[in-house]
């Protein structure tokens, strides 16, 4: 048996169904379960088609954490923003669904994780860090986390989900590598310093104006990182023209936090619900025929139960 770990950017996995299944899947009290049944049949295909021997289900303790913005206080600003300006038009029905699929797992036996004050790409890069034993696979729609990808101590790679589960793609540093421009041997690392340089408006990162991903990825290779490129532009090195050495200069106080930003911190204090084996059988099978009946989860809720039973 293959056994890997699948480390699930749960939040990431459920805003996917949140918004590609309708709002009229819902309970018999009204209540929306779109995210909740679109979520579970997420977990069942990931345990179907790539049939890992553990998972985690990571979460977010902190979307926004202190600790970035005090490094950036445009690091997800205009999210709070949008949220206080949209309070009163858009009703919220994501949320009430999350203990909901908390419950989910709970109830199946899969094991969550995650660390307060952290985000859940926190969670994933802490976990992936300190695992010695088996191969990773990171399960996310979102491409922060190709920072993670590597051949050793044991391989990590990223399934990519920005698409949906039928168009998946399998992500290591060759394909990293070859999709960005950057080094194969740190085609993590370098992904993240790429980021920090390019930036990202969804985030709130300015990045560094007048330069793009391509740029972005040619300045990493050549110097390798973020803090080595900077170095050289102040330096007036002759291996950067002038006008980008007065690009960089000029964003010289981003640059100097952007890579703390960017890069997920391998250190958070990580705390799981239980151990990451995958049941052979649902743990608390009363309990889930419960939640199925309360929430109207019924087929969403036979399919992941016969993906982790191994039925068909």
């Amino acid at each position: 048996m293959r056994v890997t770990l699948a480390l699930l950017d749960s939040a990431s996995l459920y805003f996917r169904s949140f918004y590609a299944l309708p709002e009229s899947m819902t309970a018999p009290d009204g209540t929306p379960v779109n995210a909740v049944r679109g979520f579970a049949d997420t977990v069942a295909r990931i345990l179907t088609d790539r049939r890992p021997a553990r998972l985690v289900a990571c979460l977010d303790a902190d979307w926004r954490p202190q600790f970035r913005v005090e490094l950036l206080p445009s690091y997800k600003a205009h999210r709070v923003a949008d949220e206080a300006a949209n309070a009163e038009e858009v009703p919220d029905t994501l949320t009430p669904q999350v203990p909901i699929i908390l419950d989910l797992l709970a109830a199946v036996g899969l094991a969550t994780a995650e660390a307060p004050g952290y985000e859940a790409d926190d969670v994933i890069g802490a976990l992936t860090a300190r695992e010695a034993e088996d191969p990773v696979e990171v399960i996310t729609g979102d491409r922060d986390l190709f920072q993670l990808v590597r051949a050793k101590p044991t391989p990590a790679s990223v399934i990519y989900v920005g698409k949906g589960w039928a168009k998946a793609e399998v992500l290591g540093p060759a394909e990293i590598a070859e999709r960005y421009g950057v080094p194969k041997a740190e085609a993590g690392p370098a992904y993240a310093a790429m980021a920090a340089l390019r930036g990202d408006p969804s985030d709130g990162l300015p990045g560094v104006a007048g330069i793009g991903e391509k740029t972005a990825a040619k300045l990493i290779t050549q110097f390798g990182s973020v803090a080595a490129l900077l170095a050289a532009a102040k330096s007036g090195s002759r291996e950067l023209p002038l006008k980008m050495r007065l690009k960089l200069t000029s964003a010289e106080d981003y640059l100097a936090v952007a890579p703390k930003v960017v890069e997920v911190a391998v250190d958070a204090p990580v705390s799981l619900s239980g151990a990451d084996t995958v049941p052979a059988k649902v743990k608390h099978p009363k309990r889930l025929a419960e939640l199925a009946d309360r929430w109207n989860l019924g087929s969403s809720v036979k399919r992941l139960v016969a993906a982790i039973e191994g039925g068909k």
